[in-house]
C-alpha cells in the first residue's frame, strides 16, 4: 500500500545511491588520485612560459581549478588582471556578507529590549564597518595568495587574451598551455540608456565602498543582490524602495519563498514595487528622481542598479579563436569543454547560476577531468542557493512549479518554524518546504528564516542523494537546533509528524 505520507519502500530503509553515487566506483570522498607525472610539455619550448594548464581569470572558478590541478601534479599558470579571488572575494560574496553581519549586529542592539537586555543603537559608523569588512577580505586574500604560492602556481599579473587554442598572451609574452581554461568572470549589468556614474547611480561594487549610510535609496532589481542590500541598508537606517519588473521578489526562487520574504519585508517597512518596470532616472543636486511605469516618481539619495551580472567575454579573443558564445556566454559540453577542443570554461561566463560555489565545483571538475580522474558531471539543480537577507532564503533542487512541470503529480509539505524551538528562541518566522515526486524522492527543499542558509548543507545532501522522506526521518537531529526543522519536515512527510504546525 502506498499513498501520501507512505513510502513504497520499507520505512527506515537504506538511502538510495543517488545522483552522485555510483556503486561501481570508489566513494567520492576517497577517489583514486594518481597525480599526472607526464606534463606533456615540449622540452623544445621555453619552460618558463609552457604549462599543463593556463587559466585566464583568477576568480572562484579559476583559482579553484588551479589549486586542484596543482595538487594533482599539473603545472599551472594563472592569469589575473586585478587580484586573485575575483569578484566574490573582493567585490561580491565576502564583503557583502560582512556588511550584512554588521547590519545584524545593528538590529541586535536596536532590538535588545525584547530579550530583556537594555541596549541602544547610537548610530552606524561606516568607516568602522568598512574597516571590519575590508579586514575580512584582506585576511582571506592573504590566505589565498599563500595557498597559490605553496602549491607552485605561477600567478601572472596582467590582462590576458586568448590567441589560439593553446596560447594566452599577456602584454608582450605568450603563455602556452596543454589545455586552457577560460574563467574571466562577470560584470554588473545595467539597462539600455541607464549609465552608472558611481556616485548617484551605482552598482553593488560602488555600494560596498560608500563612506556613509544613505538616507534613502531606490534599488532597481528584486533579485539576490537587490534584496540583500535592501536588508542591510534598512538595518542601518536607510529608507529603501525596491523596484522589480517581475511579479515577485527573488523571482528565481519558489513562489512560497517570495511570499514569505515579502511579508517579512513589509513588517520591516521595506517598500517594494513588483510588476513595475523602470522607465528613467534624473540625477539632481540632492539625489535621484526615479520614474517607473505609470509615471510615478520616487525620490532618493541614490539609485542602486541590481539587475544581474553579464559575462566578461568581449575583447578577450574568444570568438576569434572559435569559442562559441550565446548572448555573450560561453557554451560548453558536459565536461565543461567549449566548442574548441582543449579549451574549457567555468564560472559566471558559463550559462546557469552565477554562484562562487558553482565556480569552485566546476574548477575542481575540470582539473580532475584533465588529470584523468573521471569526475561525476555537475547537476545544476543540485547546487544550493542562499539569499542572505533578513530573513534568509535557502534552497536546492526544483521549485514546486518546476517539479509539477517535470513530474506532474507531486507531494508538498510546509513545516512552519513556529514548531521549532530554536527558531522561537531567535524570534524568527518562516518554513521548510519539501517538494517530492509522488511516492518518490525529495526533489526540492526550500527554506525561509533567520540563519537558514546554514541548513543548506544537509538539504543539498538530501536532494543529491535522492533521499525519500523515510530515509531522513530516522536521522537524529540535535535539540534545540534549527536543523531539527529539516528532520521534522521529513518526519511529517513520512507520515510521522511530531512538532507540526499547520
Amino acid at each position: 500500500m502506498t499513498g501520501p505520507g507512505v513510502d513504497p519502500r520499507a520505512i527506515g530503509g537504506k538511502m538510495t545511491p543517488g545522483r552522485y553515487r555510483d556503486p561501481g566506483r570508489p566513494t567520492r570522498t576517497t577517489p583514486t588520485e594518481e597525480p599526472v607525472t607526464d606534463s606533456g610539455t615540449d622540452s623544445g619550448r621555453d619552460a618558463g612560459t609552457t604549462y599543463d594548464l593556463v587559466i585566464l581569470g583568477g576568480g572562484s572558478g579559476g583559482y579553484a581549478a588551479g589549486l586542484r590541478a596543482a595538487t594533482l601534479g599539473l603545472s599551472v599558470a594563472l592569469v589575473e588582471k586585478d587580484k586573485v579571488g575575483g569578484t566574490c572575494l573582493h567585490r561580491g560574496c565576502i564583503p557583502t556578507k560582512a556588511l550584512l553581519h554588521a547590519a545584524e549586529v545593528a538590529d541586535s542592539a536596536r532590538e535588545g529590549e525584547q530579550f530583556g537586555v537594555r541596549t541602544t543603537l547610537e548610530g552606524v559608523d561606516m568607516g568602522g564597518v568598512n574597516k571590519y569588512k575590508d579586514g575580512v577580505v584582506d585576511r582571506l586574500f592573504k590566505g589565498l595568495q599563500g595557498q597559490l604560492k605553496a602549491r607552485g602556481i605561477t600567478v601572472i599579473e596582467g590582462e590576458g587574451r586568448l590567441t589560439s587554442p593553446t596560447t594566452v598572451q599577456v602584454g608582450g609574452t605568450t603563455y602556452t598551455g596543454r589545455n586552457v581554461l577560460l574563467a574571466s568572470g562577470s560584470y554588473s549589468r545595467s539597462l539600455p540608456g541607464l549609465e552608472l556614474d558611481g556616485h548617484r547611480v551605482i552598482a553593488s561594487e560602488h555600494a560596498l565602498t560608500l563612506d556613509r549610510v544613505p538616507e534613502s535609496a531606490v534599488i532597481l532589481g528584486g533579485g539576490v543582490i537587490g534584496v540583500e542590500f535592501a536588508s542591510a541598508w534598512t538595518s542601518f537606517g536607510t529608507k529603501v524602495t525596491i523596484v522589480e519588473a517581475l511579479p515577485r521578489l527573488v523571482p528565481a526562487e519558489d513562489a512560497d519563498c517570495s511570499k514569505t520574504l515579502e511579508r517579512a519585508f513589509r513588517k520591516r517597512k521595506i517598500a517594494f514595487k513588483t510588476g513595475t518596470p523602470f522607465e528613467s532616472v534624473a540625477v539632481t543636486d540632492s539625489g535621484v528622481q526615479v520614474t517607473v511605469a505609470g509615471g510615478e516618481v520616487i525620490e532618493a539619495e541614490l539609485l542602486l542598479v541590481a539587475v544581474g551580472r553579464g559575462p566578461n567575454t568581449a575583447g578577450l579573443g574568444y570568438e576569434e579563436v572559435g569559442v562559441a558564445l550565446e548572448r555573450g556566454f560561453v557554451t560548453v559540453d558536459s565536461t565543461l569543454q567549449t566548442s574548441v577542443p582543449g579549451v574549457y570554461a567555468v564560472g559566471d561566463i558559463v550559462p546557469g547560476l552565477q554562484l562562487a560555489h558553482r565556480g569552485f565545483q566546476q574548477g575542481i571538475f575540470v582539473a580532475e577531468h584533465l588529470a584523468g580522474l573521471a569526475p561525476m558531471p555537475i547537476d545544476e539543480a543540485g547546487i544550493p542557493r542562499v539569499t542572505y537577507s533578513e530573513p534568509e532564503v535557502a534552497s536546492v533542487g526544483l521549485t514546486e512549479e518546476q517539479a509539477r512541470e517535470k513530474y506532474g503529480d507531486v507531494e508538498i509539505l510546509n513545516y512552519n518554524l513556529g514548531g521549532n524551538g530554536k527558531s522561537q528562541i531567535l524570534k524568527t518566522a518562516g518554513f521548510v518546504k519539501l517538494v517530492r515526486a509522488r511516492d518518490g524522492a525529495v526533489v526540492g527543499l526550500h527554506m525561509v528564516g533567520s540563519r537558514v542558509g546554514e541548513l543548506i548543507g544537509e538539504a543539498q545532501l538530501i536532494y543529491n542523494w535522492e533521499a525519500y522522506p523515510a530515509d531522513v526521518a530516522p536521522l537524529v537531529h540535535a535539540h534545540p537546533t534549527q536543523n531539527e526543522a529539516l528532520g521534522e519536515a521529513h518526519l511529517a512527510l513520512a507520515g510521522k509528524p511530531l512538532h507540526f504546525h499547520d
